[in-house]
């Protein structure tokens, strides 16, 4: 590189100069190694820093030595000759408005790295459409005084998380990157800055007053000596606090880092470098995801709708993140004519009006104008949308289906549609690209890329539908008239198989219902396995284990205690018969794939679903089946026959699909699998011999299973109330285990892992009892609040047990419903 050369970050052109310049000469750290850095962590520092305006720290010529520190620049407002696609926020000061940047794009972290700008300073809370949100996290900054250290800085920060755990919130630690730690809880948005800064300064004080030996809430230095100050005072709405992931401007090249809360607990804790903090990025992910989820995209669209007053679809929770790759253009007679065009991308139809509609040559470009994004079930809407609502008029369907990506940036998209044969495009591939043109106006350019089929030109030209849904509209308008049936035979796409009515859950003649239940694993760890070559490994899933049965026209789900889950995957029944052809019993795990791994809470949401919700939430959420064990073929029961044997006519018989694959068995030695398998976040690994033969319903050492986390089935018996923003709502759940005759045995409560939505719905979901269970040793404290309830099974994530059976730092994971009580005694 250049002394002042270009460099290119998606798809931006930026200046970047003295690449070799030494930022910190205490290591050598270059400005090229900082820039390597921040778009490294781009990632996460977006999530936690995106939306909020930054604050810059810049050390132009490096942060200097401990004899001559380098000069620092606090930089709030945007710096003159700024790219202009930096986004920026008008914040109002006393001497008029002022713009503010915002971390939207890897290229503006690069741009900041070029101004020399190390630390990222950021409010606890957002912009949104131009307006400022209330907080959405609240911090407190612990900060070790003079003869205090890291390790006071831990010990100070369980108190704070049991406080903050007992009003419903559920903290994450990081070490400042300077001297302290700092903590972090989510809020969900319905206090202001000045109750933020309350609640924090009430809890500073309690803490002091509990343990006045070593905490502080006040500033004055002179009664820091030897303590710990609890600084609350971050969580003001003029304030700013160090974002997550930034590096410090300090001698070393130290970061804002997470950290586990066993590493807290464990002591002797250092100042994190920006070279562990990628190796830390890169093992375990971001340790604070769930401190600022992507923001809901569907806010303002359901802002601007009634679910009352519109036949619109209005879902009520955020979209789940999607790979899909749909597109729909609708024509919306509204107070003017128009089409809006939209693609699925990342859960969501990002979507544009475009009054001309799709330019009908590569010679023609046509107008869009961004609008809201909407949800997907948007994609099949048709109807008419009340007068005095927004969009009042008439939307119908011109044409739908899939696309293929080729790019997508924020300011340019290009991609090739494939749509119905009798839609507005009949059926033939149609190339194109968005192409940004004024960010502040939302327009873009509809451009077609390239000539395509004259005739198809021909029928596009003036933006004219193909004769089917031409037929199609004429009789949406003229109520009962005819429609040109030959046109109709001609032109119109054969009618799709409805294979999730023709194969579902429900009984036709000659149907069954299979007897066979799944084998079991015990639970075991690496070094049992004594002669590699005699077992077979392969992925555990974190799902739900189910028997797949196809007889005769009828697919079903078994769960492990037989319920029928069929119901609740409408996708997985229709894609069974496609990928099975003949009747057979098969064993499997249901899962929702993301990135790779299974993602048990996503699956949660999706099992207590029917009919049309979910049907809803398998086109947003589509869930995989893992089959790895054939149990019968045409009648044909092979439970007797080898593993080997049973998985090679499983890979014969079994045509995969995007809904339905193979758990194939793993190749390598048991130590690097597990590397592997670990690395990539996955639940752990299954061991079964070769020679093992299938037994149903029973547990067997021929198949082991080897978890890289420590989860364990629970009895949920009652919950406790929150506090605070939780009150009315469950605050936490208490947990039983089955102990000695019969009776359950106290194994604690557990009140993280739980969303907001999760909250509402355990409390829904749970059914009262009048009568107090049979549990040993629930602790009076916990008897006088608890809402007692029947039964049912959780799953839950913890460190280890103490003495008395308890759970120790239980993470919630779901409840469920495939298992009862009486599995867990297996």
């Amino acid at each position: 590189m250049a002394a002042a050369d270009r460099i290119v970050v998606g798809g931006r052109s930026l200046r970047f100069s003295n690449p070799d310049k030494v930022l910190y000469p205490s290591t050598g750290t270059t400005k090229r190694d900082v820039l390597e850095y921040v778009l490294r962590a781009s990632g996460p520092l977006i999530a936690h820093a995106g939306g909020r305006p930054v604050t810059r720290k810049r050390w132009v010529e490096g942060v200097g030595t401990e004899q001559k520190p380098g000069q620092v620049f606090f930089q709030k407002t945007l710096e003159r000759g700024a790219p202009d696609w930096i986004q920026t926020v008008e914040l109002q000061h006393s001497t008029g408005p002022k713009q503010y940047p915002v971390l939207s794009e890897p290229a503006a972290l690069a741009w900041m790295a070029q101004m020399g700008a190390l630390e990222l300073h950021v409010p606890q809370w957002r912009m949104l459409d131009g307006d400022r949100q209330n907080p959405d996290r609240l911090v407190l900054d612990l900060d070790p005084g003079e003869g205090a250290d890291l390790d006071d800085c831990a010990q100070v920060a369980l108190w704070v998380r049991e406080l903050l755990e007992d009003i419903g919130l559920h903290p994450v630690p990081l070490t400042s990157g300077s001297k302290g730690l700092h903590m972090y809880a989510r809020l969900d948005g319905t206090v202001t800055s000045e109750q933020a800064s309350e609640v924090a300064h009430q809890l500073a004080r309690s803490l002091e007053a509990m343990h006045p030996e070593l905490i502080v809430s006040d500033m004055k230095k002179s009664l820091r000596t030897g303590k710990v100050l609890l600084d609350w005072s971050q969580n003001s709405g003029s304030k700013t606090t160090v974002a997550p992931y930034s590096l410090r401007g300090r001698l070393l090249p130290t970061v804002a880092a997470p950290r586990t809360w066993d590493e807290i607990e464990a002591g002797g804790l250092q100042q994190l470098e920006y070279t562990e903090v990628l190796e830390r990025l890169e093992r375990d992910g971001d340790l604070i995801a769930s401190l600022d989820p992507p923001p809901d995209r569907l806010a303002k669209y359901r802002g601007m709708r009634s679910a009352h007053r519109t036949p619109e679809p209005v879902p009520a929770e955020p979209p789940t993140s999607t790979d899909g790759r749909s597109w729909v253009v609708q024509k919306h007679q509204a107070s003017r004519l128009h089409y809006d065009f939209r693609l699925e991308q990342d859960g969501v139809l990002v979507s544009w009006a475009v009054p001309k509609g799709l330019p009908s040559t590569p010679k023609q470009n046509r107008l869009g104008v961004q609008t809201e994004d909407h949800p997907l079930e948007y994609g099949s809407f048709e109807g008419t949308i009340p007068k005095g609502e927004y969009g009042a008029g008439t939307v119908q369907i011109w044409d739908a289906g899939t696309y293929e990506l080729e790019k997508w940036r924020d300011d340019e998209v290009i991609a090739t549609l494939h749509g119905r044969p009798d839609g507005g495009l009949g059926g033939d591939p149609y190339r194109f690209a968005l192409i940004r043109t004024d960010a502040d106006k939302r327009q873009w350019l509809v451009h077609r890329m390239k000539e395509q089929d004259a005739e198809r030109d021909a029928r596009l030209k003036g933006y004219a539908p193909s004769k089917a849904a031409e037929a199609r509209e004429a009789q949406g308008e003229a109520g009962d008239a005819d429609v040109d049936a030959e046109a109709d035979t001609a032109q119109a796409a054969p009618p799709k198989r409805r294979l999730g009515k023709q194969l579902g859950s429900g009984r036709s003649k000659g149907d069954r219902v299979t007897d066979l239940r799944p084998m079991l694993a015990s639970l075991s760890d690496a070094s049992a396995i004594d002669d590699e070559r005699e077992w077979s490994f392969e992925v555990k899933w974190d799902g739900w284990r189910v028997i797949v049965e196809r007889s005769g026209t009828t697919v079903r789900l078994l769960s492990r205690n037989g319920r029928d889950l069929s119901g609740a995957f409408p996708d997985l029944v229709e894609a069974v018969p496609a990928a099975v052809a003949t009747d057979a019993v098969l064993d499997g795990e249901i899962v929702i794939l993301k990135r790779g791994a299974a993602d048990f809470e996503a699956l949660q949401d999706r099992g207590g679903l029917s009919g049309r919700q979910a049907a809803r939430a398998a086109k947003a959420t589509p869930a995989t089946i893992m089959l790895f064990d054939l149990l019968e073929e045409e009648g044909e029961r092979l439970l007797d026959e080898r593993l080997d044997d049973r998985q090679s006519r499983l890979d014969a018989l079994v045509h995969e699909s995007a809904r339905v694959k193979i758990s194939k068995p793993l190749r390598g030695s048991l130590e690097r699998i597990l590397e592997v398998t670990a690395e990539r976040g996955l639940e752990g690994v299954m061991a079964k011999r070769h020679d093992s033969r299938y037994r149903p319903g029973r547990r067997s050492d021929d198949w082991r299973k080897l978890k890289h986390q420590q989860m364990e089935e629970v009895v949920v018996i009652g919950w406790l109330e929150g506090n605070g923003s939780l009150a009315g709502t469950v605050g936490s759940l208490v947990l039983a285990r089955p102990g000695e005759g019969g009776r359950l045995q106290y194994a604690g409560r557990v009140g993280s892992g739980f969303s907001g939505a999760d909250r509402d719905r355990l409390r829904d979901q749970l059914r009262p009892r009048r009568t107090t269970p049979a549990v040993d040793g629930v602790p009076a404290d916990v008897v006088k609040k608890v809402r007692w309830v029947r039964a049912a099974v959780g799953e839950v994530e913890h460190a280890e047990r103490t003495t008395s059976g308890a759970l120790r730092h239980p993470v919630w994971r779901g409840l469920r419903a495939d298992k009862t009580v009486a599995d867990l005694a297996v």
